[in-house]
């Protein structure tokens, strides 16, 4: 099944508000576990990069998992950063969470080293993947933790179906079309470990760790 492109960014603030609602702290949880088993010694400190940070719900389980760093989220849409400066705000980690409005390619990012880049579900709004790939390159020291989850693409439609039916036949209808225009936008591990390759972190690789997920994480 070729892959079907998707907007590249969530700009509705009803769109917006159905995922700031909606509970994925299965998939949430598991990223972070992810993170702490492929970075047993991270120290937990300096300043951590959130690229595509949407309503901030990753942001925010983060900081509470390391409460000695800080985290830069940055979003193109202005209608998810608004909700996750209200997540923010209500998990009181304000003095410890930056969110931030930006774009790539061309994205301005403060000066500075990060400890360490994290990311969830970006890739599949992105047409032109590569610009999420080179900013990493750009902006984390060599030797630093990345870690990256997304969706992956099923072979086919009845897959897609299925998927669906199994995990948001009780979200709201926003959210299953969504998902369901995800799973078609996203790329395959194969695809993901291409695209390392061309950015020159062929050392890296894409590993499927669910039904619906692919995880890169390693050292830059």
């Amino acid at each position: 099944m070729h892959r079907i492109p998707e907007p590249e960014l969530m700009t509705d603030p009803e769109q917006a508000r159905a995922y700031a609602a909606a509970d994925f702290s299965e998939a949430h949880d598991h990223f972070i576990d992810q993170f702490r088993a492929h970075f047993p010694d991270f120290a937990g400190t300096g300043v951590v990069l959130d690229l595509g940070c949407g309503p901030a719900d990753i942001s925010i389980r983060f900081a509470r998992a390391y409460p000695d760093c800080h985290v830069l989220g940055i979003d193109g849409a202005r209608a998810m950063l608004d909700e996750g400066a209200r997540a923010v705000t209500a998990a009181c980690l304000q003095a410890r969470i930056q969110l931030q409005q930006g774009y790539l390619p061309g994205l301005a990012l403060p000066a500075g080293d990060y400890s360490a880049v994290i990311s969830n579900s970006p890739l599949h709004h992105m047409c032109q993947p590569m610009f999420f790939w080179q900013t990493v390159l750009k902006v984390l020291p060599v030797g630093q933790p990345l870690c990256v989850m997304d969706l992956v693409r099923p072979e086919d439609t009845a897959a897609v179906d299925r998927l669906v039916a199994h995990h948001a036949a009780d979200a709201p209808a926003v959210l299953r079309h969504d998902f369901r225009h995800s799973l078609l936008a996203a790329y395959r591990p194969e695809e993901i470990d291409r695209q390392l390759h061309t950015a020159g972190l062929a050392h890296l690789s894409a590993e499927r760790i669910s039904d619906r997920h692919w995880l890169v994480a390693g050292a830059r």
